[in-house]
């Protein structure tokens, strides 16, 4: 007969209190960001008089509409967008491609590769090597040179590699005695098992591509090239806000540099959380990939 555990009181509480821990722990991780989004739709006399901390004070969307509709932030949206798009695309190719043979562990030489791929995660050339090789490869000033430096993450390789060994192995073996090529098994079989996993790291190089404005502060110097997180950058660091988005003499009597800095910093936030639910679903499941197998 199965033993049922019932609970006591101590069970509740400690239920109670790790819920509750939770709750206030992730309502104070969403201030900074409900903050923004008060300041970005408030007035700016509100904003001068320092009225704004949670909640919207005379509440308006000039702002997020000026950002919005700014040449400025469109031409860097675009351009973010196709980094991070083609990125990740990439990316997630080349990572599955270079982890599935390197999941053989009968492969002869396997090992010895995998010592070069772990060095690189421990030891890099530097900064100013780096830049020599961007440059020398005239890269400078085009969007490969955001693509190209980051297109592989050895964390995310390692990953990969870990659920394909997760798999059976009768799968392949079943599909090489049907006549099936090593190319096929991996694109036809394993890739589409493989989907939570590919999801999870998907995500983790969109962030990345998304949220990355060191490569372009280096290599970007063209205007029309800049992603919208360096746009950002230029925005948050200028003090007089009305060159980031040419506002006209009229505009700058209804809004504060301020409120156009939080508005800026919500429109470079919106689009990478509108992709995020599209993902959860693989999401759990494949973050925990490589913690257990079998």
């Amino acid at each position: 007969m199965m033993h049922i555990h019932k609970r006591t009181f101590s069970d509740w509480a400690l239920d109670a209190f790790v819920y509750g821990f939770m709750i206030v722990l992730g309502l104070i991780t969403l201030l900074p960001m409900v903050h923004v989004f008060a300041t970005s739709v408030s007035a700016e006399w509100a904003l001068l008089s320092g009225k704004v901390n949670l909640l919207p004070v005379g509440f308006q969307l000039d702002t997020l509409t000026k950002v919005f509709t700014s040449h400025v932030f469109v031409r860097a949206f675009g351009v973010s967008v196709f980094v991070t798009v083609v990125g990740t695309a990439l990316s997630i190719l080349l990572t599955a491609v270079t982890a599935y043979p390197l999941s053989k562990r009968h492969l002869p030489g396997v090992s010895y590769v995998m010592v070069l791929f772990v060095f690189t995660m421990l030891f890099n050339g530097g900064l100013i090597p780096n830049y020599l090789l961007i440059r020398q490869l005239h890269l400078i000033d085009t969007l490969w040179s955001l693509i190209l430096p980051g297109m592989i993450s050895v964390f995310n390789m390692l990953i990969i590699k870990s659920y394909y060994e997760g798999l059976p192995e009768a799968l392949e073996e079943s599909a090489r005695i049907d006549g099936a090529k090593t190319y096929t098994i991996l694109f036809r079989i394993l890739l589409p098992l493989s989907m939570p996993v590919l999801a999870t790291i998907a995500l983790f190089y969109a962030v990345g591509f998304w949220n990355d404005y060191f490569n372009p502060m280096l290599y970007i110097n063209d205007p029309a090239l800049k992603t919208l997180q360096l746009h950002l950058r230029d925005v948050v660091m200028e003090v007089d806000s009305s060159n980031a988005i040419n506002k006209s003499a009229d505009d700058l009597m209804n809004m504060s540099p301020e409120g156009i800095r939080a508005a800026t910093v919500v429109a470079s936030t919106i689009p990478i959380l509108l992709v995020y639910p599209f993902l959860q679903k693989y999401f759990i499941k494949g973050a925990l990939v490589g913690s257990v197998k079998g």
